[in-house]
């Protein structure tokens, strides 16, 4: 049994090299990666600007965090920030930043109920992101009353997965497990897969760290699919452990 990572970059090799550790075979194939986004240069002023700072994943702080330091600047630290998950406002909390929160359940539904959203009248809130995603925050945080704007600090680059050759080594090297941490990467993944593959891939036991990507799995034909509740590593590393040491126990 072989676990297929598609997240990007050095995550995607971190898990890789903890499932080595535990003795799990993996193979890594990012389906994006990550460049600098067009609204980089209106970081600063932006901040200057707002009350509240929502950083939608580690990308969005790394990002923001070297186009600040290029201008010899850093966070404010007067203002309030969200993070969607525990990884990204840990990344934030490196930066001195006390005052950072987060759901215990990482997504938007669940950003979107924390008492800090709630009464956000006439606040200025700006929102880290990459290129597109993230809407129904702005939506809901608009109809609360808040004036929000985003910032693209990020540009996801999609990574096409060359065609038959690359499907079949998968198949042959074994592979049953399948990680994919956004649902803009399952719908690209999904894009990619022959036809002659596709029965073979919805058989794969998908890994997924939100009820919504879940849900979109299941619509798209998945029946093995783990919802772990979050993308960090060290959770995702738990679920596959458990599943290959005492099989499979689907959400």
């Amino acid at each position: 049994m072989t676990v297929l990572v598609t997240r990007p970059g050095k995550d995607g090799e971190a898990l890789c090299h903890l499932l080595q550790q535990r003795h799990i075979q993996s193979l890594h194939h990012p389906l994006i990666e990550f460049k600098q986004g067009r609204d980089s240069e209106k970081l600063i002023s932006a901040l200057a600007q707002c009350d509240i700072v929502i950083a939608v994943s580690q990308h969005a702080v790394t990002w923001a965090w070297e186009v600040l330091q290029q201008h010899d600047h850093t966070f404010p630290p007067h203002l309030n920030y969200i993070a969607i998950g525990d990884r990204t406002a840990q990344f934030l909390q490196q930066h001195q930043l006390k005052n950072v929160i987060s759901p215990k359940i990482s997504d938007s539904e669940h950003l979107l109920d924390l008492p800090a959203l709630k009464l956000v009248k006439n606040k200025r809130i700006l929102i880290l992101r990459g290129n597109g995603g993230r809407e129904l925050i702005h939506q809901t945080l608009t109809q609360r009353g808040a004036q929000v704007e985003y910032n693209e600090i990020y540009h996801r680059v999609s990574l096409p997965i060359p065609p038959l050759n690359t499907w079949a080594q998968w198949k042959a090297q074994g592979v049953s497990h399948l990680v994919i941490t956004s649902g803009e990467q399952l719908a690209f993944f999904m894009s990619q897969v022959p036809k002659s593959y596709l029965l073979w891939v919805t058989q794969l036991i998908l890994y997924v760290p939100s009820q919504r990507i879940y849900q979109q799995a299941e619509q798209i034909g998945f029946s093995h699919i783990i919802n772990t509740g979050s993308a960090a590593n060290l959770v995702l590393l738990d679920y596959l452990s458990k599943t290959f040491f005492t099989g499979p126990n689907h959400d």
